[in-house]
């Protein structure tokens, strides 16, 4: 026969057992014999992450600029410009909106006949969509500077401050949008 506890037996019993948090389901418990929790049943034991392997010194390591054909940021980029919605876009071509977020994401990759629809729903030419960031924002910088009126801005806005600039840009939106000051 067993003999009974006394109080001190009991109290260094509990003070032996560990609380600890689930890390997946975030139940808090007591440290089981197995380790597992009792809500989820995954176990409690902190996992170390494996050591990543090294790269071999023959592997060229990836570069972090984009090369190639860049389709996902430049519709990303047209959409923005136009400030059409994925939603917007998706309607002018008739197809899902989770379509759009596929090929923005690079996801996937559209087809002649889809990058001929994105480039008239983004009212573009079809090149527009093929060519990288910097020769698109290079050829858009020319064309507006082409215009007289938009260079002389130009020259004189590299000149202004933070806050003048701002300002500056604000009435040029609201001059925009058609909205009239009265003073």
């Amino acid at each position: 026969m067993m003999a009974p506890l006394r109080a001190t037996e009991v109290v260094q019993a509990e003070l032996q057992r560990e609380v600890l948090r689930c890390n997946h389901c975030k139940l808090v418990q007591f440290r089981t014999t197995a380790a597992a929790c009792r809500r989820c049943k995954k176990s409690l034991e902190i996992e170390k992450p494996a050591p990543a392997p090294t790269p071999l010194a023959l592997v060229p390591a990836p570069s972090d600029a984009p090369q190639g054909i860049q389709v996902a940021a430049a519709v990303r980029d047209l959409r923005h410009v136009r400030n059409l919605s994925q939603r917007q876009l998706a309607a002018r071509m008739n197809v899902p909106r989770t379509y759009i977020s596929k090929i923005e994401n690079g996801k996937a990759m559209p087809t002649l006949s889809s990058l001929d629809r994105l480039a008239r729903a983004l009212e573009v030419d079809m090149s527009a969509l093929l060519r990288d960031a910097n020769t698109r924002h290079s050829n858009e910088t020319s064309m507006l500077m082409a215009d007289p009126f938009l260079a002389e801005i130009a020259a004189y806005t590299s000149k202004l401050d933070s806050l003048q600039r701002s300002i500056f840009l604000n009435h040029v939106r609201e001059l925009a949008a058609g909205r009239r000051r009265t003073a």
